[in-house]
């Protein structure tokens, strides 16, 4: 799963299907989203989503402008940005880096 999980993070803006990455470890789609779970508790597309969150954090911290950032890490607009974000962490992008940056 190890695999899977690195060639996650490595294409977060172009990140392959569910077979593809699949096919990359050797196993079935099914199979994979199963043992993803298993070993990380969220299933390959999750995990990708929370990759992005994750990275998009860190170019907020830098003082990147929310839209650039969703593209960036791969979110469709900062609208879908947006969304995820608070879904992991409980407020918007924006308010997230006034709230760091004082």
């Amino acid at each position: 799963m190890a695999l899977a999980r690195d060639l996650l993070t490595e294409r977060l803006v172009d990140p392959p299907t569910l077979e593809e990455l699949a096919t990359h470890v050797g196993i079935g789609p099914f199979s994979l989203a199963r043992a993803f779970r298993a070993a990380y508790g969220l299933p390959p597309h999750a995990y990708l989503n929370q990759q992005r969150v994750d990275r998009a954090r860190g170019l907020l911290l830098q003082g990147w402008r929310a839209g650039e950032v969703a593209a960036r890490v791969g979110f469709a607009d900062q609208s879908h940005l947006t969304r995820h974000f608070r879904r992991h962490l409980g407020v918007p992008p924006v308010a997230y880096q006034r709230a760091l940056r004082g």
